[in-house]
């Protein structure tokens, strides 16, 4: 597995990466409806469009295995970490811990003493093996759906 910075040719990969994801990983924990307003096909331009001004501003990396993206994440430079996907059939791999540990490493590096996250049910119990913690349960809302996740943080001192 290879670790390297986003590229901007990378948002295909990272958005059809994202919504497979969602629709078999995710559907564990939240409904068919929840998913389907979570991981839009009508959303899928727009999220495009979004997600690489977001991508290219924050501090982002790729999973790569044999040339295609398996994994993908970022973190603002206040310590936001935003996005972490894992390729559907390369789950419980690693990728998601390497991905995070590079980031934690980053945000040691800019002198932020804490990450933060909005962690979805399904990636609560990884979050919580590597040390975040639960602030606080949220609902939110995505295309008139609702949805639970966790606020939650971890301390890097």
């Amino acid at each position: 597995m290879l670790l390297r910075r986003f590229h901007e040719t990378d948002i295909d990969q990272i958005i059809t990466l994202f919504y497979e994801t969602v629709h078999t990983i995710n559907k564990q924990d939240y409904t068919q409806e929840q998913v389907n307003a979570w991981a839009s096909l009508a959303d899928l331009k727009q999220r495009k469009e979004v997600w690489l001004k977001a991508l290219t501003s924050n501090i982002s990396y790729v999973a790569e295995m044999n040339g295609y993206i398996v994994g993908f994440s970022d973190m603002s430079v206040q310590g936001y970490l935003d996005r972490l996907f894992v390729h559907k059939e390369h789950q419980g791999q690693g990728i998601a811990s390497a991905l995070v540990d590079t980031l934690e490493s980053e945000a040691k590096k800019l002198g932020l003493t804490e990450i933060e996250t909005d962690s979805s049910i399904t990636a609560r119990p990884f979050f919580e093996r590597k040390g975040y913690i639960v602030v606080k349960s949220q609902i939110v809302e995505r295309n008139s759906t609702k949805l639970m996740n966790f606020r939650m943080k971890k301390s890097l001192r």
